[in-house]
């Protein structure tokens, strides 16, 4: 089976590892954390960082790219030197991918068009996130499925189709809508947040995850929670209630900003 390893999940940075452990192979989707954090943090949830061959970047926003440099030289100091895929929109208006250019292969993704990566096939999608060529992800490898879908403000069709009868399902569930209306937030950055171009409210997260409910789904995740705008509890609550409603014994995670959490 595959197994999702969230680094880390929040505004703070990003960062997790899909990993076949059978194959003992790994990638990365982000990386916006130190490389001190990054390597800890690899250690804690037992996961080799050499085993990993690629890195995939879902967006150009900081807290998932900031870590690129310093971790990608780390790894090459010690001989690994993973390819880097990303959309060229993203690639475009990335600095932190602009300064890895010389040291690692960069490969173009196109939403739509599933590609190869450490031996897990790769589903790239479109996210709604107010970021130039932002991408969420479907991994596949030996009848198993992970779906990973965050910094988005709405779930866009294409993103609906390829989160289907998934084992695992990683989803944003970032704000608490009053909490979010009644914080102290400025009003254009509450507007950013709640609008499709922002990030998805504990209730969308849980319509999204009822509409994608069957026997073979084993775990949720509730990923990108803000900690102005919501509590680590209130997605965990929310989400187990909806799954409840429905009779479905699905395992809910909330992944946080300063601590792995492995799901296997």
């Amino acid at each position: 089976m595959l197994e999702l390893i969230v680094l880390a999940s929040g505004s703070s940075g990003n960062a997790a590892i899909v990993r076949d452990a059978a194959a003992g192979r790994s990638l990365l989707v982000d990386c916006g954390i130190c490389k001190r954090e990054f390597f800890a943090r690899c250690d804690d949830a037992g996961v080799d960082p050499l085993e990993i061959e690629c890195v995939l970047v879902t967006h150009a926003h900081t807290d998932h790219t900031s870590g690129l440099g310093v971790v990608l030289r780390g790894l090459a100091k010690l001989g690994r030197t993973p390819a880097l895929y990303a959309h060229p929109a993203t690639r475009a208006a990335s600095k932190p991918i602009a300064e890895v250019e010389q040291l690692v292969e960069q490969r173009d993704l196109a939403h739509g068009e599933p590609f190869e990566a450490a031996g897990i096939a790769v589903v790239p999608f479109p996210t709604s996130h107010d970021s130039e060529g932002s991408t969420c992800f479907r991994f596949e490898a030996g009848g198993d499925a992970i779906g990973y879908v965050t910094d988005t403000g709405i779930v866009t069709p294409e993103a609906h189709e390829a989160l289907q009868r998934v084992r695992v399902l990683a989803i944003e569930s970032n704000h608490d809508v009053k909490m979010l209306q009644e914080g102290p937030y400025p009003y254009p950055l509450k507007q950013r947040i709640l609008g499709s171009g922002g990030h998805l409210s504990n209730a969308q997260c849980c319509e999204e995850v009822a509409s994608l409910l069957h026997p073979g789904l084993q775990h949720v995740a509730a990923m990108h929670v803000s900690e102005h705008n919501n509590t680590f509890a209130l997605p965990a609550r929310e989400l187990e209630e909806t799954l409840a409603a429905r009779g479905h014994g699905a395992r809910v995670h909330v992944a946080r900003p300063d601590r792995p959490i492995a799901i296997r």
